[in-house]
């Protein structure tokens, strides 16, 4: 059997994700934790992809393969956010950073219209190259007795296991950064917290003193854990006074007209 060339294989995108989530901060972990998430997958035209696409309205849930674009270079171990023994070879994850950085996601298909396939359910950042879309056949794809590998008795699902709750002034600070920046942080701390509020560099979660506090793209939330509860106290943010005198641009100013408002505490 001769041995492997090495040489590099040809895979070019059959379309693009189009998406609100523009960070990957912003994405979910998997596909099934993104609720609703809309987006749209445009395929490219000129490649008689029309042809490819008819009967694919008749399933519910699609495969989608794509790139994960985002990436330079992998790692062979890493740090999941669901493990409680420490690293884990990437193989054995689910983990964006790989040799060859493919991702696969099940999406719930809505609709197809001409080069357009409508979906929900996705984890995919806008600009996504996709590779390539096939059905979720359930009788070949969910295997019951797959096991759960180095997950445990940890449930496939961990849902929402953490009830997040807001101070007046975290809900205040949060409708404000909404209000001037377009981020709907209270959405974004809910949904992260709601999964788990343990420290964690890959969700941006880590102990500050006698608080926790979670970074949301230049926004950093103060909060708490007693038992199942979280209780978000106050919102933050990221950059140094240092870095605002020095730059300027609108998420700039919007820092500068935040902290007017509230300023750093000493201040």
């Amino acid at each position: 059997m001769p041995e492997p060339s090495g040489e590099p294989l040809i895979v070019r995108p059959i379309g693009y994700v189009r998406s609100a989530l523009a960070t990957k901060v912003e994405a979910a972990r998997q596909a099934s934790a993104a609720t609703n998430a809309p987006a749209r997958i445009e395929l490219l035209p000129g490649q008689n992809f029309e042809h490819a696409l008819e009967d694919l309205e008749s399933w519910k849930y699609i495969w989608v393969l794509f790139w994960f674009h985002h990436n330079a270079g992998w790692r062979p171990k890493i740090l999941p956010p669901r493990s409680t023994t420490g690293r884990k070879g990437v193989f054995a994850t689910r983990a964006p950073h790989r040799p060859n950085p493919i991702g696969m996601s099940v999406v719930a298909l809505e609709r197809v219209e001409g080069l357009t396939v409508h979906v929900r359910e996705t984890d995919m950042l806008d600009g996504t190259p996709v590779l390539d879309i096939k059905p979720y056949v359930p009788y070949s794809d969910a295997l019951p007795n797959a096991g759960s590998g180095w997950l445990g008795d940890q449930p496939a699902d961990p849902g929402n296991r953490f009830l997040v709750t807001f101070a007046p002034l975290a809900e205040e600070q949060a409708a404000w950064v909404k209000a001037h920046t377009q981020l709907d942080l209270r959405e974004r701390i809910e949904a992260t917290l709601a999964l788990g509020a343990t420290p964690h560099p890959y969700r941006r979660i880590r102990p500050m003193g006698g608080w926790m506090q979670l970074a949301v793209k230049e926004w950093r939330v103060r909060f708490t854990v007693d038992g199942s509860k979280v209780s978000v106290h106050s919102v933050a943010s990221g950059y140094r006074d240092s870095q605002l005198a020095a730059a300027t641009g609108e998420t700039l100013a919007a820092h500068r007209a935040y902290l007017a408002r509230w300023p750093r505490e000493g201040s």
